[in-house]
């Protein structure tokens, strides 16, 4: 016999499975709800892509205009497009949020700035003001026996003119037992003039961020290299962040950590930890910095996906093992 939290948290997982395949059956067909091993890349509407482990959903790729029914509409923060989210946990439960009461412009993973500088103007697309990102073109939907990779090509458009060329390559491998890494390309390339980024003064907040699920603070550990931290950090170089808290009971515990790889500019770049959810990479952070039409800027980023709190060592493990690869 179980004991009674080992008993309730099986039977959640279970719940969890059965409702998966439901959607899964009604939403995008009877064959996506067979169970079985296969990595697969599948159209959930017009709007969004889901990538599968087998009969398990990783993530959510939202390529359409997503918007937020609880956000007035006269709040320019209800809509939104071109980013990630739901992303999984092992057992299904989902990680990240998205149109947040406290905070309606996060969305899940995203990559946005306070500050884009275009000529003499200056627009905010971590609010979403003046400039929006939307999609231009599918460029590889690649399926693998243990990856698949998603490839999109979006734009930063000012009204009707695009400034800047988005590349996003999302590559979900194979999960082990208890973790799963998911890697996350960015390719920028300014159209025809200069475009200048900067991040949040005293802050440094302004490019990759994700969001997670809102807790209890006292339910959340936030770890970095130098180990456990209950506070708050800004504008503070890490090569990067662990977010792990605890869900519907005290031994169901998940997260994930951002990777910063040391191949990425000015590495490594500052951040701010928030333990009520965001966690953001500042880059270029508070020091303007201008992309140039012709180059393309590379951000390389992994989310490693696990299952309870990581002890340091494993951290620090996981991390060698993407930091030692090329990109």
């Amino acid at each position: 016999m179980l004991p009674p939290f080992q008993l309730v948290h099986s039977i959640g997982v279970c719940l969890r499975t059965i409702c998966w395949t439901a959607f899964l059956w009604f939403v995008v067909g009877p064959s996506a709800a067979v169970l079985g091993q296969d990595m697969a890349i599948r159209d959930l509407s017009d709007k969004s892509v889901g990538i599968f482990d087998g009969e398990r959903p990783v993530l959510v790729y939202n390529h359409g205009v997503m918007v937020g029914e609880h956000v007035p509409k006269q709040d320019h923060r209800w809509k939104r497009a071109c980013y990630i989210h739901p992303v999984y946990d092992l057992s299904g439960d989902v990680l990240t949020e998205d149109f947040p009461k406290d905070h309606y412009h996060h969305h899940g993973v995203f990559w946005t700035w306070p500050y884009v500088k275009v000529e003499d103007k200056t627009f905010d697309t971590w609010q979403g003001t003046g400039m929006d990102q939307r999609f231009v073109r599918w460029i590889d939907r690649k399926v693998g026996v243990d990856a698949v990779t998603l490839a999109v090509e979006n734009g930063w458009f000012i009204g009707e003119k695009k400034v800047m060329i988005e590349q996003v390559e999302i590559t979900v491998n194979r999960a082990g037992a208890d973790s799963q890494a998911v890697d996350v390309r960015l390719l920028l390339t300014p159209t025809e003039q200069p475009v200048t980024l900067q991040g949040r003064g005293g802050k440094s907040y302004g490019g990759l961020t994700m969001r997670f699920r809102s807790k209890a603070k006292e339910d959340v550990t936030i770890t970095v290299p130098t180990g456990r931290t209950r506070e708050d950090l800004k504008m503070t170089p890490l090569q990067w962040v662990d977010y792990t808290s605890k869900h519907s009971d005290a031994d169901d515990m998940s997260g994930a950590t951002v990777m910063i790889h040391p191949q990425h500019p000015d590495y490594p770049p500052m951040w701010l930890t928030r333990h009520y959810g965001p966690q953001c990479v500042g880059w270029p952070g508070v020091e303007a910095q201008t992309l140039v039409p012709g180059e393309t800027t590379q951000l390389d980023y992994r989310i490693w996906i696990h299952r309870g709190l990581p002890e340091l060592e494993q951290l620090k493990k996981a991390y060698e093992d993407y930091s030692s690869n090329a990109n």
